[in-house]
């Protein structure tokens, strides 16, 4: 089995429903960014704001260069990962991409009380958020084979649609996910 690789916002639930699926598929579950701030002895919080956004996507890059060419596994990425051309090539040719696609507004619901997120740290968040879904979700939907919507079902729910998708085989074509 290829690997299962997912991709979203902050907040869209990729570490949730990732430990979950990797659960159900019975493979490893990899958090790019815990994987990160192993090598990186400290938080991407910290080190975002003392070396800056460009020296943490070049480790981020090689992070998944190096995670996406392992053994099958559930991973979840950044919500930047699709920034960089090289990490949307390779999470789309070397595994099964999922977007889980939450709109800005249902973010902040989940994210209001949260200080981890370095990208959020600004006075309206709702509105980064908005920037960031505008940045990004072209990049997701290219990225992508299938698009999940995250809006209301529970976290088994994304899970067992998730299944139902890798059951069904064939990626789609890019732009050609649903959603």
């Amino acid at each position: 089995m290829p690997g299962v690789f997912l991709i979203g916002l902050p907040g869209a639930g990729k570490t949730t429903v990732g430990r979950q699926l990797a659960r159900r598929l019975q493979v490893p579950f990899v958090d790019s960014d815990a994987v990160i701030e192993q090598r990186l002895g400290c938080s991407i919080r910290e080190f975002f704001e003392r070396e800056g956004e460009a020296p943490f996507r070049d480790l981020e890059e090689q992070v998944l260069d190096e995670l996406t060419q392992g053994p099958s596994c559930v991973l979840s990425t950044g919500g930047g990962a699709v920034l960089r051309p090289a990490n949307r090539q390779r999470l789309r040719s070397r595994g099964r991409v999922f977007y889980l696609r939450s709109t800005p507004e249902e973010l902040i619901r989940r994210l209001r009380h949260d200080r981890t997120r370095p990208l959020l740290q600004v006075a309206d968040p709702l509105e980064r958020l908005r920037e960031l879904y505008a940045q990004r979700d072209p990049l997701y939907r290219e990225t992508a084979h299938h698009v999940i919507e995250t809006g209301r079902p529970s976290v088994a729910t994304l899970v067992h649609m998730i299944l139902m998708q890798l059951e069904l085989g064939a990626p789609a074509e890019p732009g050609m996910a649903p959603g």
